[in-house]
């Protein structure tokens, strides 16, 4: 990727620099941060707000207070999502970034339950309800800005990038979970090491609203403003491009939980836990741009539905050989294994699904599909994974769970429309 990425919409030309792209993937990789770190720290988060006699149900109104805030997404994509189509990409950009920290920084701050009572897990609520407000108006507006602001023939790289940031961000976040479990005592952890987590997070949040600052805004005010007239097809679009990024998102969840399960139900040691979230991290981070690259060469529909399948044929084997040798190893191998290769199609279904929305609904649509995925489907997929394997008492669980999300992700990407520009068109991009 050459240091700026260069662009013409209408009659104005775009440069995005390296810090600005950064700036706009800064949301969904704090998004993202912050759901692993909450994941891992939940214990200790459920102690300090709902200090319950029995430790369970404290966990479990933990796991609930972070559940809240996928509930709030859809109505996040709606308002901030349609502001970006109407107003703009940079201020529904600078709104959203700006409630992301006000939220993930407030839960961090609010004293607990043993320092001002029941306003403790009211204020707890109340965030993780902002939060998810923010960030579901967060991925439309970036990501139509990315898609906007790229090269033609350079689309899927840059689109891609929202992944590849997310998935850093997973890496990161086990990276920081296993530094505060080896350096802090369980007392430390409880009192202020999951606060110091959430906080590491907000460091980006400065840098980021500065940088998005000096974006263009990529909006056609006259598309904007003219009626809409809605693509052939755009229910289609939303049909199965809702399919698609809700199989991709349980498969991503599943994984995410891998550590999780094989400490709780294979007795595999909690740093190798981390360890392993770590390793699905680095998988996107190498993968997500690579899946981007190829779309841009080889079409979007082929890149996403040849590693989706390919995943489809080995994610019960890879289960089964952690389940049958369980050992930091082979969970290490399996981790990043999947993650390699989910991450080889996720990253193109971004670029396909917004490519394929029209420009004047493309933020708000787009957001819209991406929030009503993640928290129907990926808002539940730990908490249905762990009830279904207390249920059947069987250790592969979350092979068949992620199984049954790839079948029909598949069967909707085999349906979904090219998106990529042909070949002609593309060449005359690159000559520009």
């Amino acid at each position: 990727m050459t240091k700026d990425g260069v662009a013409t919409v209408g009659t104005f030309t775009f440069r995005l620099s390296r810090r600005q792209i950064a700036a706009i993937c800064a949301g969904n990789a704090l998004e993202f941060y912050d759901f692993v770190v909450y994941a891992i720290f939940a214990a200790q988060i459920g102690r300090a707000f709902f200090p319950f006699d029995r430790p369970g149900i404290s966990l479990l109104a933990s796991l609930a207070t972070f559940g809240v805030g996928f509930a709030t997404r859809p109505l996040g994509a709606f308002v901030i999502g349609r502001m970006a189509d109407r107003v703009g990409r940079k201020p529904a950009m600078l709104l959203s970034f700006s409630l992301i920290g006000v939220s993930v920084g407030g839960l961090a701050l609010t004293p607990g339950y043993a320092t001002i009572g029941i306003a403790a897990p009211v204020l707890a609520v109340t965030f993780r309800l902002l939060q998810g407000f923010a960030l579901g108006g967060e991925v439309g507006p970036s990501t139509a800005l990315l898609l906007e602001s790229a090269p033609i023939h350079r689309r899927g790289l840059f689109v891609s990038l929202q992944a590849m940031s997310s998935d850093g961000a997973v890496m990161v976040a086990g990276f920081v979970g296993v530094i505060l479990s080896t350096t802090l005592d369980p007392a430390a952890v409880d009192a202020w090491g999951w606060r110091l987590a959430l906080l590491i997070g907000l460091t980006i949040l400065p840098f980021a609203l500065a940088a998005r600052r000096t974006l263009v805004e990529t909006l056609v005010m006259e598309e904007a403003l003219a009626p809409s007239i809605a693509m052939a097809g755009t229910r289609r679009v939303v049909v199965l491009g809702l399919l698609m990024l809700a199989g991709a998102t349980v498969a991503n969840y599943v994984l995410v939980y891998l550590g999780t399960w094989a400490s709780s139900t294979l007795g595999i040691v909690q740093r190798s836990a981390f360890a392993s979230v770590m390793l699905v991290g680095l998988g996107g981070v190498l993968c997500d741009p690579l899946s981007g690259w190829l779309s841009d060469r080889f079409g979007r529909r082929p890149v996403m539905i040849i590693p989706a399948a390919t995943l489809a044929l080995i994610v019960l084997p890879a289960f089964w050989w952690v389940a049958h040798h369980p050992s930091p190893h082979s969970l290490y191998a399996a981790s990043t294994v999947l993650a390699c290769v989910l991450d080889l199609s996720t990253g193109t279904i971004l670029v396909a699904v917004a490519e394929a929305l029209p420009r004047a609904r493309r933020a708000g649509g787009f957001a819209l599909i991406y929030a009503v995925a993640i928290s129907a489907f990926g808002g539940s997929t730990q908490f249905a994974v762990a009830g279904l394997i207390r249920l059947t008492g069987d250790p592969l669980t979350p092979a068949y769970y992620m199984l049954v999300a790839l079948i029909i992700a598949l069967t909707a990407m085999w349906h979904f429309p090219e998106t990529r520009l042909n070949v002609s068109v593309r060449r005359s991009a690159r000559r520009r």
